[in-house]
């Protein structure tokens, strides 16, 4: 009898302990409902923030290097050079999309005075912080790869616009066209 209790008693114990230490886990918030999503009136209008407000004037806090891209002053051509993919939250350049690359620094060798704005974009899953952080490092990828080609530095300019022109969908095909670096041309 005394057997059959300790039995049952461990038996109801472990099942106490394994049924309390399951719980749910919490559920993505969708990206609409958040602070900063469309529609949803709360929290800062980051559209109508002018940063000369807050800090004087910007242009004597930004320091330019010399012989540096200048991206206020330049001229933008887009659709010359092809984007990048990337696959969902990785920013390694996949094989497929290292000849686009090999294409555009030869560009820049036989266009002397151009240079390219690295532009990192996201899908629209994911915070905002978390998605420009993640077209930073998509962008900063494709700099160091550019950089293994001989493209020097002062050539390129990095950007993060994240998740900003992102569409909402749920077609792959969608996803896949958000997630890149689009190579635009400076002169």
């Amino acid at each position: 009898m005394k057997f059959s209790i300790k039995i049952v008693t461990t038996i109801l114990l472990g099942l106490t302990i394994l049924l309390s230490g399951c719980s749910k886990k919490p559920t993505r918030p969708n990206p609409n409902q958040t602070m900063f999503g469309p529609g949803s009136g709360a929290g800062l209008n980051v559209q109508n923030v002018e940063t000369t407000d807050m800090f004087g004037d910007t242009d004597s806090m930004l320091e330019m290097r010399d012989g540096a891209l200048n991206l206020a002053t330049a001229n933008q051509e887009r659709g010359i050079l092809p984007n990048i993919y990337f696959d969902f939250n990785a920013t390694g350049i996949r094989a497929s999309e290292r000849d686009k690359l090999s294409d555009a620094a030869e560009y820049i060798r036989n266009n002397p005075g151009a240079g390219l704005l690295l532009e990192g974009h996201c899908d629209w899953r994911g915070t905002a912080e978390y998605n420009l952080g993640l077209g930073d490092r998509r962008a900063a990828s494709v700099l160091s790869f550019l950089s293994t080609l001989g493209i020097s530095n002062d050539d390129l300019l990095t950007l993060s616009k994240g998740d900003l022109e992102a569409i909402e969908s749920n077609m792959e095909s969608q996803l896949q066209d958000d997630r890149r670096v689009e190579l635009v041309i400076l002169r």
